[in-house]
């Protein structure tokens, strides 16, 4: 592997507790994850994945669901993509 750098960083107990153990059962070591992460950096330019503050619509929509209004319910997938068809 040649040469290797060392990596300091503080984490909450708990959240490194649940990332390592699904790290575990996927069968790769915290090394490997963050190694993986940073070649994911490198490649993308920038992070894997979208950073971002919700806008409005997207606050409103939170707020409401964690309200409980205006929910959508349906029986299945389908009864669920036909009530959304009709709520526009």
């Amino acid at each position: 592997m040649g040469k290797t750098a060392q990596i300091r960083a503080r984490t909450d107990p708990a959240v490194k507790e649940q990332a390592e153990a699904v790290l575990a059962e996927l069968g790769i070591t915290p090394s490997a994850a963050i190694t993986m992460f940073y070649k994911q950096i490198i490649h993308h330019g920038g992070l894997p994945f979208a950073v971002a503050l919700p806008n409005e619509a997207t606050r409103r929509a939170i707020e409401d669901a964690r309200a409980g209004r205006r929910l959508i319910e349906g029986e299945s997938v389908a009864d669920l993509l036909g009530r959304l068809d009709d709520d526009e």
